[in-house]
């Protein structure tokens, strides 16, 4: 009896057993026929830096949001969930291939083989202490209406980000802000039924709404405060600086609230941007934890 091919030795055999840990097998360069020259005058370490910002925000929240896979509170819920995380995986994608392309690797290029894909090397090789996603991302999941609170807030933030990006001067950073919209679009407005749904409802559903409410608006303090980076690349054209968006997303979220017969939480004082400048709670590392762990152990296999 001949051997008789698995499905998994199909896939892997069609691409010529070239496997990618983040992204699956023989996926093609994310970059491919993109010019990828830095634009004049600006500096490739902050280039790299600040996609690391919109790709570590959207790494760390696709696994938050993979967290209720199995756990949401409807199947046809659980499908939606699971659909913005794979758009957020692919924003981070693309983000994290284009601080590799410009030479932001560092340590992570040292743990992993050569055989790794940038993207990969930066989203498995890298410690804690190197993302520079913000905390709103990485804070736990808590319950169903406390991740819609913070679905809506980070989907909203981002959007107001990549509207603005789409006219960059990096055509990279434009093409993934352009493709972006969209996607952001469908998540800011999700999360936002669902809280309609869930403030105007039964007195529970209230009760924790509001309660994920209050807990999401005290991670809100660095949001709109830029780093260094950030405020060269906005001179440059090339980025967007978070201060300037703040009052767009505080009158969305306002009119989300208010429509959901929900209490709007005070705006916490302005801090240091910790998260962008590698600062995070012990949260982010338990994250890393389970998202990198089976990279780390094996890194020179594929699938």
């Amino acid at each position: 009896m001949g051997h008789e091919e698995t499905v998994y030795e199909a896939l892997d055999h069609a691409h010529g057993g070239e496997g990618h840990w983040a992204f699956g097998t023989g996926f093609d360069d994310p970059l491919a026929g993109v010019d990828t020259t830095v634009p004049d005058g600006v500096d490739p370490a902050d280039l790299g830096e600040y996609c690391l910002m919109l790709g570590d925000d959207a790494l760390v929240l696709a696994q938050r949001l993979t967290q209720w896979i199995t756990a949401a509170p409807e199947l046809e819920e659980e499908v939606a969930i699971a659909n913005v995380a794979l758009d957020l995986l692919g924003q981070a994608r693309l983000l994290l291939a284009r601080a590799g392309s410009v030479g932001v690797l560092g340590r992570s290029r040292e743990k992993a083989t050569e055989s790794i894909p940038d993207e990969d090397a930066l989203a498995y090789f890298r410690d804690a202490d190197e993302f520079r996603s913000t905390a709103l991302v990485a804070a736990p999941n808590g319950d169903f209406a406390q991740t819609i609170v913070r679905l809506l807030v980070a989907s909203t933030v981002r959007l107001a980000v990549f509207a603005r990006l789409r006219e960059s001067r990096d055509p990279v950073l434009a093409a993934i802000a352009a493709k972006g919209v969209n996607e952001l679009t469908y998540h800011r407005d999700h999360a936002a039924r669902w809280l309609l749904r869930l403030g105007d409802g039964t007195d529970e559903s209230h009760r924790r709404a509001q309660a994920g409410a209050d807990a999401i608006w005290r991670l809100l303090d660095d949001l709109f405060v830029p780093t260094d980076v950030e405020r060269r690349l906005t001179e440059a054209g090339v980025a967007v600086d978070p201060a300037g968006t703040r009052d767009e997303v505080r009158s969305v979220l306002v009119q989300v609230l208010e429509r959901a017969t929900l209490r709007v939480p005070g705006w916490p004082a302005e801090a240091p941007p910790r998260g962008r400048l590698g600062q995070h709670g012990p949260e982010l590392a338990e994250l890393l934890g389970v998202l990198q762990g089976l990279a780390r152990q094996h890194p020179a296999a594929t699938w």
